[in-house]
């Protein structure tokens, strides 16, 4: 992996060679922790980054699943994301259509957490309106953090309780029937969920954006075709007018291009 973007000072030991950090090579965990860091927050700050791969084409899926047009760096780029934050924000959707599973504790990570004054690992927030989820799944019944349920108050009771039963903590982030995509960003914040972190899928990644709730957006550029209608990495009906990011950061490995870009 190299650094083309942004361009730094930082050199080897030698001082002789090009900057370590623009040289190809494998990159250490810690490396890709500092490259992908949450930017400082205040007292009351929140901040909520997507993570999304998509081919050359648009596709953000094959097959109904991302896994087909990811890589082997994207997956360590995607666990070091899910480590730096304190809660992984997902639609049942993609609950069900990529199976789920707790956040693990990563021992390569425990000081930083522990520094930053996080748990061992994210608690995992499913965003849903129905609660049409399976709660003898290990996502409910055996997370290291209990998982959250972001709903409605006018979710059916009888799930909201099945939910409860289950051990997961019920978030009402909406006054009907749906959820307000702004108002799940305060009300984790205000459990002391502060570095949010959403992996889709593309529904409520396009609700996020049609509320101006997103702060960064971290893609990962395959360089594959696909064709078909798989889904863009946002859907969703159109915002009034699209909202423009700034580049942050663009690494590339192999033809993958690992970008950042954030809030202006």
């Amino acid at each position: 992996m190299r650094r083309l973007f942004p361009v730094t000072d930082q050199t080897s030991a030698d001082q002789t060679s090009a900057p370590a950090d623009r040289t190809d090579r494998e990159w250490s965990l810690d490396e890709l922790a500092e490259a992908y860091a949450y930017p400082a927050l205040g007292p009351q700050g929140h901040w909520l980054r997507a993570n999304m791969v998509s081919t050359l084409d648009g596709a953000a899926q094959h097959d109904g699943r991302s896994q087909p047009i990811s890589s082997e760096t994207d997956m360590r780029i995607f666990g070091t994301l899910r480590a730096l934050a304190d809660v992984v924000v997902v639609g049942a959707e993609t609950v069900r259509q990529e199976g789920y599973r707790p956040a693990r504790a990563r021992e390569a990570f425990a000081a930083r957490r522990a520094a930053a004054g996080q748990g061992p690992a994210p608690a995992i927030a499913v965003v849903t309106a129905g609660l049409d989820l399976d709660f003898s799944l290990p996502l409910f019944t055996s997370p290291l953090v209990p998982t959250l349920v972001v709903t409605g108050a006018a979710a059916p009771a009888d799930r909201v309780a099945a939910a409860a039963a289950a051990g997961a903590e019920v978030v009402l982030a909406g006054d009907g029937a749906t959820v307000d995509p702004a108002r799940i960003v305060t009300e984790l914040a205000a459990r002391g969920l502060r570095r949010q972190l959403t992996e889709g899928g593309p529904r409520l990644l396009g609700q996020f954006v049609a509320a101006d709730a997103l702060d960064e957006l971290c893609l990962t550029i395959s360089p594959m075709l696909a064709a078909g209608g798989a889904q863009r990495i946002s859907g969703g009906p159109p915002v009034a007018v699209p909202h423009r990011l700034a580049p942050a950061s663009l690494l590339e490995e192999a033809g993958f291009l690992y970008t950042s870009y954030r809030r202006i």
